[in-house]
């Protein structure tokens, strides 16, 4: 066992970097992180913490570092402290800070000098320390003013000290409060429609929904149902291979879109390749596509076969007529080939990087095997470096294939976008971004070094997981986020935002803390995280008003009050889920007691749709998945179920919303109706929410659920298809009624 002094320093290092101590569950169970989690956790955040010498060295490291850089990585100010003076730590000899000067910049976004000046000669030192002797000043300079929100460069120079210094730091001036649209502003509540995109079936679709799916659906619920929104799954890049691979919440990159849902039937060089041409009209590829059409589940693996293989031939078309020139020196003479240079330019490094990384994994696996990970590559490509740019360069060609399929992507989807503004919705898209992606994945490997590669992410026990969860997601390390001045936070919202009107932040909690998990260990060997909560919620204010975009965030499980509160004053909006929000003694809240700053919706995509509720499915699921420990279990889950079903008819009854003949005891209603389905969201439309969302499933009479949380080989999640097509749901009675409902109670106008 280590000794009390080693136990203190393990304690005091962690205590520095925000691992919690203890943790209070959702039940209010006291629980005390024990020293090998911590150690663990440390490790994987990069500290030596082997021995009583290295955690002290680690201790002084962390005390020292902000006085042995000129300045910070970073700072955050809002609009009102930008009146604040900046401070800078510069080391002196012999107490001659009296002759020194520091002469600084900032410079806006497009490199403009703003503003600029100098302190000293003859700096005041604001505080002093000694480190190996030199003595060190901390001194301010002054006060910046009048910025507009924005990022800003700062550089400084010091001059008069022996060797100078230098340093630059990244100054972000942000808004108290996330945007919120005039409609809401001005007391309107909306309602809409959320679907999974995958799962729409059309008649011309490739085997799974696209962006052409999509503008239809938006196009009906806007025009024909007067929805205000359609929301989303994550639309991120995945691998699509079945059944690891599939989970929009486990993405490849959240960077980057999922290519499945391209129409390849919208690309003018697809329709120009004769060979594609030639290869779409034979009875071979015309009959995969009618298969793949007619399943009830996206068969991910062929759907992305197909669809690749078509990208492929359009693209080799695409350069025959759009560049001249060599690789790597290809010129663009056409139209679109111009827009696609504009397009990767605009994108900068992150597509870059991903494009490379898509080309390295396609080679690598073909010379290694079809499952090597990139932590297998040639030591030169493991991290982005020269090497990596060098690789870059000589493989032009195929590289800008993937920045290809992401422009067209891109283009598709803003064109979804737009269609909604013109339709007149008040938010349009609702998007959804994950809270990670796979370690094994183009992110990870591109932000490898604000990641703790060593630790999962999951939840601590609840009533939800009684064993707690492991999303098999590396957490971003707050440590290597704040030194990286916290730029894959803010890549992923302007990535993500341009998208819709809305986003939902799954799991927003992490914001502030995070639950870890020594990787290799079960989640109750975890604990809770912190992380920088003002600067990142200060940072998704900023980017939520440039882009004029309603934030949710996805606040279920454990959430201490004060987050909430924290959220609340920022105008982040709450994500309230009917099956949840009860009182304590069961009862369902009644509409007045829901919160005004919230989304409301009767279930997500890891519970059972309304009539797999009422049916039990969900619960016949688990237990021939071996879910309940005992038929003890199993009964008491069932009796419960039905106590639940009782209470929603009592709270409806309530509000005189039970159907008409419909009694209140869920012995005489054994299934879910039409009209029991339009009184549920009626309820919810009279909540004060700003907004609420009717599931897509719900409304077609779904039983089964999207995902079983906690099952992977054992349970086909995320590729179930709805079973009417899209033409179907445009003049499916059930719809067009909830429709109405929803609009008599949210009118858009």
């Amino acid at each position: 066992m280590p000794d009390q002094t080693e136990q203190q320093l393990l304690a005091d290092l962690a205590e520095r970097v925000g691992i919690a101590a203890e943790y209070y569950d959702i039940v209010g169970t006291r629980h005390v992180t024990s020293d090998q989690t911590k150690r663990d956790i440390l490790r994987a955040m990069g500290f030596h913490v082997d021995s009583s010498e290295a955690l002290a060295l680690s201790i002084r490291d962390w005390d020292e570092s902000s006085w042995r850089r000129p300045c910070e990585p970073v700072r955050v100010l809002h609009e009102e402290e930008c009146g604040a003076p900046i401070a800078c730590c510069l080391a002196f000899e012999d107490g001659n800070e009296r002759a020194a000067v520091v002469r600084w910049q900032l410079r806006d976004e497009s490199g403009e000098v703003v503003q600029e000046g100098q302190a000293g000669p003859g700096l005041q030192a604001a505080e002093v320390r000694f480190l190996d002797g030199r003595r060190h000043v901390r001194v301010e300079l002054p006060a910046f003013k009048n910025l507009p929100l924005g990022y800003y460069e700062l550089t400084l120079r010091a001059e008069g000290l022996v060797g100078g210094a230098s340093g630059a730091m990244r100054l972000i001036v942000a808004p108290r409060h996330c945007y919120v649209p005039p409609a809401l502003e001005q007391g309107r509540r909306l309602w809409g429609l959320a679907l999974q995109l995958y799962s729409l079936s059309s008649d011309r679709n490739w085997g799974c929904g696209d962006f052409t799916d999509l503008n239809r659906v938006v196009e009906w619920a806007g025009k024909g149902l007067g929805a205000g929104l359609v929301g989303l799954n994550p639309l991120h890049a995945i691998r699509n291979s079945a059944p690891y691979h599939t989970s929009p919440y486990a993405p490849l990159n959240r960077l980057a879109l999922n290519e499945l849902y391209i129409d390849l039937e919208r690309l003018p060089e697809f329709f120009a390749s004769e060979e594609a041409q030639k290869l779409y009209r034979t009875p071979d590829f015309q009959a995969k596509l009618q298969t793949l059409r007619e399943s009830r589940r996206v068969d991910y693996d062929a759907v992305a076969a197909a669809k690749r293989t078509m990208l492929d031939l359009a693209y080799r078309q695409f350069l025959k007529d759009a560049y001249t020139g060599a690789e790597p020196d290809l010129q663009p003479q056409t139209a679109r080939a111009k827009l696609l240079e504009r397009f990767i330019h605009a994108e900068g490094e992150p597509l870059e990087l991903y494009a490379v990384f898509q080309t390295l994994e396609e080679e690598r696996r073909l010379i290694q095997s079809k499952t090597a990970t990139w932590q297998e590559w040639p030591k030169q490509f493991l991290a982005p470096g020269p090497a990596v740019r060098e690789y870059g360069k000589r493989h032009r060609k195929r590289v800008r294939f993937f920045q290809y399929v992401q422009w067209i992507a891109v283009e598709q989807l803003l064109e979804v976008r737009r269609n909604a503004e013109q339709l007149g919705m008040p938010l349009g898209l609702y998007n959804d971004l994950a809270l990670g992606a796979e370690r094994n994945g183009a992110e990870a490997w591109m932000y490898q070094s604000v990641l703790a590669l060593d630790a999962d992410c999951g939840a601590p026990p609840d009533a939800f997981a009684p064993e707690g969860q492991n999303w098999g997601l590396p957490p971003v390390n707050p440590v290597a986020l704040r030194a990286g001045r916290y730029e894959l936070l803010i890549q992923l919202l302007r990535k993500n935002l341009r998208f819709g009107g809305a986003i939902r932040l799954d799991h927003v909690m992490a914001l502030c803390r995070l639950f870890w998990i020594p990787k290799g260990k079960p989640p109750s060997e975890g604990t809770y995280v912190h992380y920088p909560f003002e600067d990142l919620l200060a940072i998704i204010a900023l980017e939520s008003a440039r882009s004029k975009t309603l934030v949710i965030g996805e606040d279920l499980g454990t959430v201490p009050d004060w987050v909430r509160e924290h959220l609340t004053k920022a105008r982040v909006l709450s994500y309230r889920v009917l099956y949840f929000e009860r009182r304590g003694d069961g009862v369902w809240k009644a509409p007045g007691e829901y919160p005004r700053q919230a989304l409301a919706v009767v279930t997500t995509h890891d519970l059972p749709t309304l009539t797999g509720f009422w049916s039990g499915e969900d619960l016949q699921v688990r237990a021939g998945l071996g879910g309940f420990r005992g038929d003890d279990a199993r009964r008491q889950a069932w009796e419960e179920r039905q106590r639940d079903k009782g209470r929603i008819l009592a709270a409806l009854k309530q509000e005189g919303l039970l159907p008409d003949g419909m009694a209140d005891d869920p012995a005489g209603v054994p299934a879910m109706t039409p009209a029991l389905c339009r009184a549920i969201h009626t309820y919810l439309a009279r909540t004060s929410s700003w907004v609420v969302l009717a599931n897509l499933e719900d409304g077609l009479e779904e039983i089964s659920q999207t995902n079983m949380p906690g099952t992977v080989e054992t349970h086909p999640n995320w590729t179930r298809k709805y079973a009417a097509r899209v033409d179907e749901l445009i003049g499916d009675e059930r719809l067009r009624d909830l429709g109405v409902c929803l609009r008599s109670t949210r009118p858009i106008s």
